[in-house]
């Protein structure tokens, strides 16, 4: 496999520093935030749709470093029934066309969670009671999620471009159930982008969900969860306090190995090789605990040392 990481992981660093970076570490590959809930700081998707010189010089730096891009990736809300959905929608058709200029053949995204009728904000139905639950969320995906879908998959097909979902919390496609109910209605352009750290805090065990979804994993990121032991039976995986407030939290995402074991993660490793995948780790540092260089680096010496071994 090819170790990899999400760009935005050292997003305070300059382009430069981070192709040196990336290459001092000897990663095969880098993704690349395009825009939506990403600052976009080593890209100007703009400038770089509307110039192929751009586009040559930006690839060029690349390759220079020994490196290659994994995908591209736009997550974001493009359902949001405000402003920011529109914007959303329009930087993900943006990313498939430069994915397609650039040669990538590959862009993460999520699937986007609307309101329901008439609301401002999305509405991520968890439960199905009281009754109205039920009704706003078929209302969403017969009348939001299922047409935008309809309308983007031909989109990146026509352009070679495979779609790879995050199974994300506040997304309509959140776990594998969720992700073939989409497949099933919109075709093998739509993969995953199997993250397991997701997972694992909404109670699921990643290892089962690469056997559930072995083929149809198309990208995988590489972050672990870490449960407070002491707030986690009190408490529950439901979790509202914002990532700054880690201590009192039942979760945190954590540096690879901080949550859960090295055994774990080579297990993890060997499952995505049974279920045929054998392509990039893109390392994505989220630890608020942790510099992000430190993080990242550990989680390469983590990756490294379980590659060798499967």
């Amino acid at each position: 496999m090819k170790i990899g990481l999400v760009t935005d992981s050292l997003d305070r660093l300059s382009l430069d520093t981070l192709l040196t970076t990336a290459a001092g570490l000897s990663l095969d590959c880098l993704e690349f935030g395009t825009g939506c809930w990403s600052g976009a700081p080593h890209l100007a998707i703009g400038e770089l749709l509307g110039s192929e010189p751009l586009r040559r010089n930006f690839t060029a730096r690349i390759e220079e470093h020994g490196l290659e891009i994994s995908a591209l990736n736009c997550s974001g809300n493009p359902l949001h029934p405000g402003p920011s959905g529109e914007e959303h929608a329009r930087i993900t058709r943006w990313t498939i066309d430069l994915a397609a200029l650039l040669g990538v053949r590959r862009v993460v995204m999520m699937s986007g969670c609307p309101g329901g009728p008439g609301d401002l904000h999305p509405n991520w139905v968890t439960v199905a009671w009281p009754p109205e639950t039920t009704r706003i969320l078929e209302w969403q995906w017969n009348e939001s999620v299922l047409p935008y879908w309809r309308e983007l998959a031909p989109y990146a097909r026509a352009r070679g471009i495979d779609l790879c979902l995050e199974l994300h919390g506040h997304q309509n496609v959140y776990n594998v159930e969720t992700f073939f109910r989409l497949r099933e209605a919109i075709g093998d352009v739509v993969g995953v982008n199997l993250d397991p750290s997701h997972l694992m805090w909404m109670g699921a065990d990643p290892i089962a969900a690469v056997e559930a979804l072995g083929e149809f994993i198309y990208h995988v990121h590489a972050k672990d969860t870490r449960t407070n032991p002491e707030l986690l039976p009190v408490n529950g995986l439901v979790q509202t306090r914002p990532a700054a407030d880690h201590a009192r939290r039942s979760w945190n995402y954590v540096t690879l190995g901080h949550g859960r074991q090295s055994a774990f993660w080579g297990e993890f490793c060997s499952a995505l090789s049974r279920s045929g995948y054998n392509d990039v780790l893109s390392i994505e540092h989220e630890d608020v605990d942790q510099p992000p260089l430190d993080g990242v680096t550990e989680s390469v010496e983590l990756l490294r040392s379980l590659i060798a071994t499967t």
